[in-house]
């Protein structure tokens, strides 16, 4: 998320009516509010969570846990590839007051040509009004990006290489027993976006069933900020046999420095992702004949057409 040029001369030209709170003044509290924060509150506001209890698994080690579940999300990530979805996607800037001041919202399908070639169909999309709010913003490609890549997270066994897995613990997440892990890139590649914060594992399953973090790194370069707030991700079983994400919320307060005479600007942002209506692609073919598609013809009743083709009974003599 950035904050547009009219956001930049509206600080300079006007005065807070009441103190603002900068909530990110450094890199550091930004990561600390990030990573710590939001599963306090999730754990809090959530009683699905039990006790963690940070004892090493029976039977297994950690290490083979994350080699057995990266391998059960590759299965996953190239199963997914075959499915159709509806994702919904809703960004809103809320005021002082908590109310919608600006808002982005785009429902669009993901299905398949008659190929079987993945396209995207957008069925609803009402006018952008985030650059109307009182603190303008904009969307950004990182912003795209991570609703794409980053908040339906998977870890496959290619991703592995990328990431520092830790395990932290056993937890109890509703009805399910799992496995909890901190995740975070080994190390930064230039224009490159990554997943940081803590994973939940099914311990029948192997497959993540939760997320909560954010996406790393962050631009904090005075104008040039492009923020994004920590979000958690829900994942549901589909089918009966793999974890699909299904819904993602993304809440915090994004500072945006003050510099050159202008005031400094915090950005309160809620977004909303829901992936609904998962289904199993199964690719056609048409049959051609002569030319022409008789695909959806039925075959000929062959008594019918032996009935058809033979010849009158010859008159008696």
């Amino acid at each position: 998320m950035r904050l547009t040029v009219r956001g930049y001369q509206d600080a300079e030209s006007t005065e807070p009516s009441t103190p603002m709170k900068y909530i990110f003044n450094t890199i550091v509290t930004l990561l600390l509010v990030v990573l710590v924060a939001p599963l306090t509150h999730a754990a809090e506001d959530n009683n699905g969570f039990g006790k963690l209890d940070p004892t090493p698994p029976t039977a297994i080690t950690p290490e083979q846990i994350v080699a057995k579940f990266a391998a059960r999300e590759a299965e996953f990530a190239a199963a997914r590839e075959n499915y159709t979805f509806r994702q919904s996607v809703k960004v809103d800037i809320l005021n002082e007051a908590r109310k919608v001041d600006g808002e982005y919202q785009q429902v669009t399908d993901i299905t398949f040509n008659r190929q079987g070639k993945r396209e995207e169909h957008v069925v609803f999309a009402p006018p952008n009004s985030l650059d109307s709010s009182a603190t303008p913003v904009m969307m950004s490609p990182t912003d795209f990006d991570e609703i794409e890549h980053r908040l339906p997270f998977i870890l496959t066994t290619a991703d592995l290489p990328q990431y520092d897995v830790t395990y932290i613990g056993r937890q109890k997440v509703d009805e399910l027993d799992t496995y909890v892990f901190q995740a975070g890139p080994k190390r930064i590649e230039k224009n490159h976006h990554y997943f940081q914060g803590k994973v939940w594992v099914d311990q029948q399953d192997f497959q993540i069933v939760l997320v909560n973090g954010t996406t790393v790194p962050q631009d904090t370069r005075r104008r040039h900020e492009d923020l994004q707030p920590p979000f958690t991700t829900y994942y549901e079983q589909i089918d009966g046999k793999y974890w699909f994400p299904t819904y993602t919320k993304a809440e915090g307060n994004l500072h945006f420095a003050a510099q050159d005479g202008a005031l400094g600007q915090d950005v309160h942002m809620r977004s909303i992702v829901k992936y609904t209506d998962y289904k199993q692609f199964r690719a056609t073919s048409r049959i051609l004949y002569n030319g022409e598609d008789i695909t959806n013809k039925k075959d000929p009743d062959p008594q019918q057409d032996k009935g058809a083709k033979q010849p009158p009974p010859a008159a008696p003599k």
